[in-house]
């Protein structure tokens, strides 16, 4: 006879309209499916019942709905948010009340939280090896940086200056848009005057895709392809929505893509568009969202416990296989162990040109890393 599962809460957070609506979307359905899959899987002690508010991509409908689901419903976990002012503006809340969130998407790093669990690549794990990639590719890249004006954005600029300070290079100019921005002239204008060898984008939302819509549009094509285009924003969901050439050759950062061949990515892949339909797109934020069910229930099951301290104490010693692979949680600073991997989009598709072969360990503060701490491009 099947033992009666535990049930658990848990709140879910992403904002499935707005700016940055196509994420979210694809976010929630990652975490619905982890949900799916372990209240079918009869060897887990866990039946997760979500619990789901869409704020929209309003900070204050952050805050009023994380207060909601920890005061309201009591819940203990939280998955959610895709920008880091929302984890911000939440934090407080999740502290207070002693909770877990369960943060799923990449972000700028410089913070640990003993109260959240950060599934997302930070920067030693997608922007530093990158810039070294760059910097084996041009001897001295002359950088134009466009990006949202918070703090994702502010942090790829204060380590893009630094990398320049210890290598050669320049950073022509960098501009910071407000999310939902759509004015973007000015700035194209200012790439065609200045000429940038290479281009950083670090855009979250509509204003991303108008970017490089007029980007696209307003550059010759000899002009447009000698920029060295970089995202460390752009996904599969977005490229989905547009046409591709805008996004043609755009090279980005990232520790999951759709086009990772590996059994257990093909077999995530599947069940999302049979959950989902052929249409849904997951990004490696859907990824981590899905780790999070997992996570949940795994550190559960293992501890036979809901207390957070408990969780807290016992998370690192639980790992998840997934569809980029085996990972874990750093026991230091509650970040995740994560293998980088670099990807050109052509013809809609992300191309996946170099991975790394050992999973890097999370270095938020960026205390111990060095731009060429692995000298991983020192033969070009």
């Amino acid at each position: 006879m099947q033992q009666k599962k535990i049930l658990i809460s848990v709140g879910i957070l992403y904002s499935t309209s707005g700016s940055y609506g196509h994420i979210g979307k694809e976010m929630l359905n990652g975490i619905l499916l982890a949900i799916d899959e372990i209240n079918q899987d009869s060897n887990s002690t866990v039946y997760l019942q979500p619990i789901i508010y869409n704020p929209e991509g309003d900070l204050n409908k952050y805050y009023e709905y994380c207060h909601k689901l920890l005061h309201e419903h009591q819940v203990k976990h939280i998955v959610g948010c895709y920008t880091s002012a929302s984890r911000k503006i939440i934090l407080p809340l999740i502290e207070s009340a002693n909770a877990l969130l369960w943060h799923s998407p990449r972000y700028e790093g410089f913070e640990a939280s003993y109260n959240v669990i950060y599934l997302g690549a930070c920067p030693n794990q997608n922007f530093l090896p990158l810039l070294d990639w760059v910097y084996s590719q041009q001897e001295s890249p002359q950088f134009f940086h466009v990006g949202s004006n918070y703090i994702w954005s502010w942090e790829m600029d204060r380590i893009l200056r630094e990398s320049i300070e210890e290598n050669s290079g320049q950073l022509l100019d960098s501009q910071m848009l407000r999310v939902n921005d759509l004015n973007v002239e000015d700035i194209i204008e200012k790439i065609k005057i200045l000429k940038p060898t290479t281009l950083l984008v670090t855009l979250v939302g509509t204003s991303a895709y108008h970017f490089y819509q007029a980007l696209y549009s307003a550059l010759d094509e000899a002009t447009y392809n000698n920029i060295l285009k970089l995202s460390l924003t752009l996904c599969e969901p977005e490229v989905a929505i547009q046409d591709s050439c805008v996004v043609e050759d755009y090279i980005v950062s990232a520790v999951w893509f759709e086009t990772l061949v590996l059994s257990e990515n093909a077999e995530f892949i599947k069940k999302f568009n049979q959950r989902f339909g052929q249409d849904a797109h997951p990004s490696v934020d859907s990824v981590m969202a899905w780790v999070a069910g997992h996570m949940i229930a795994n550190v559960i099951d293992y501890t036979g416990d809901n207390n957070i301290d408990v969780l807290k104490k016992y998370i690192s010693n639980v790992r998840v296989n997934t569809p980029m692979g085996m990972i874990q949680i750093d026991p230091e600073n509650n970040h995740t162990y994560l293998k980088p991997k670099f990807a050109r989009c052509q013809k809609g598709n992300f191309n996946i040109f170099w991975q790394s072969n050992s999973l890097f360990k999370p270095d938020p503060w960026l205390s111990t890393a060095e731009l060429q701490q692995s000298n991983l491009f020192k033969d070009g």
